[in-house]
């Protein structure tokens, strides 16, 4: 039974009626207006509480981390004897080997054991996972849209690195260029998708065309620019510039390091020999940074495996656009097959390890040489 002046139970308990639903019996106790600023100051009570603890969490286990690191390192610091150095090794090692373990070793240990599993971890099933990746349609398409990724981003990323870093290092002023240009990096995949995603907004005819790209069609003629990221095969390509764009300054300012590394005497030589231009480009400068430049293509290839941002913010791995990181999470969180998901994992980390093998014999390489 309502009483007049008070709230009725429950939304109204509350203090406040909703706009459009009044109490029933009895005139709302706080205007429309009202309730709806008291309940933005609830929410936004409630969400300022939330951080506050969630930030009260991550600095107690920071610094409680913190704190036993200084209570371990106080000990092995005064330690004497034969145990002083076997104590040290065990502080500065144990908690790197621990992490790497607890990060690395028993995740990918439980992958492989999925891996083997039906979709739901209760019976061995065996290569049957693996079978699905290579014979299903839909897994093709994928891992061939992952080929297409690994072919044209490392090598118009590094291509374009390389002809940015020959030109501006002949220009006045180049750090601010460089700088201008290599701040792509310092943007997360995911804000960089977003910054696109608005590029490649595209509108129905008739109506204001804000995306960048559509913009530039219709003034060159093109009245009814279509939906850029519906339109196959062109939104894969849309998606690579993506890639592209973060990881050029990156090639840039490594390739312009190592062709500011090579001895003036050698190009001085060459200069005496003939070469010049073109020339002196291809015979000299070329092999002289040939290892810096596979390490880059071989850095943006290993990042390209692993794509997974661009697609997932930009298309969600719809319309043609799926690659297999992205595809690895859809069948583990979407459709709660970790046995299939296990598998492609896998797979992802088959195929990087013969790249981070390489990159690790060349910087020994290089080391040697040095």
């Amino acid at each position: 039974m309502s009483v007049p002046g008070f709230p009725s139970p429950g939304f109204h308990s509350l203090g406040f009626s909703s706009p459009g639903f009044p109490s029933p019996g009895f005139p709302s106790p706080v205007g429309g207006s009202a309730a709806e600023g008291l309940v933005v100051d609830r929410l936004a009570a409630g969400s300022w509480n939330d951080a506050a603890i969630k930030f009260g969490n991550t600095f107690g286990a920071v610094a409680g981390f913190l704190g036993i690191l200084l209570v371990v390192f106080l000990v092995a610091g005064r330690a004497r004897g034969r145990l002083a150095r076997p104590l040290a090794v065990a502080v500065f090692l144990g908690p790197a080997v621990l992490l790497l373990a607890v990060g690395l070793v028993v995740p990918l240990v439980r992958t492989v054991y999925l891996s083997l599993q039906n979709d739901d971890g209760t019976r061995f099933v065996g290569g049957e996972n693996f079978g699905w990746a290579f014979t299903s349609d839909s897994v093709q398409k994928v891992l061939v849209n992952t080929l297409l990724w690994l072919v044209a981003v490392p090598l118009v990323a590094t291509g374009l690195g390389l002809v940015l870093a020959l030109l501006v290092d002949r220009m006045r002023g180049q750090s601010v260029y460089k700088s201008l240009i290599f701040m792509p990096m310092a943007i997360s995949l995911v804000g960089a998708s977003i910054i696109f995603k608005f590029v490649y907004e595209s509108r129905g005819p008739g109506q204001p065309q804000i995306g960048l790209l559509s913009r530039l069609a219709v003034a060159v003629g093109w009245d009814d620019p279509p939906n850029w990221l519906l339109s196959q095969p062109l939104n894969t390509f849309l998606l690579m510039a993506v890639m592209v764009w973060v990881q050029t300054g990156f090639a840039m300012v490594v390739l312009s390091a190592a062709i500011k590394a090579i001895p003036a005497e050698v190009v001085e030589a060459a200069r005496l020999d003939g070469a010049s231009g073109a020339r002196l480009f291809w015979y000299v400068t070329v092999p002289m940074i040939r290892s810096t430049v596979l390490v880059v293509l071989t850095t943006v290839l290993l990042i390209t495996l692993k794509a997974f941002d661009i697609v997932r913010t930009m298309t969600g791995g719809n319309f043609g656009t799926q690659v297999l990181a992205n595809e690895m999470y859809s069948q583990s969180f979407v459709q709660f097959n970790s046995g299939r998901g296990s598998a492609l994992a896998v797979l992802l980390f088959v195929a990087v390890l013969p790249l981070v093998a390489y990159n690790i014999v060349q910087l020994r390489k290089e080391r040697e040489v040095r």
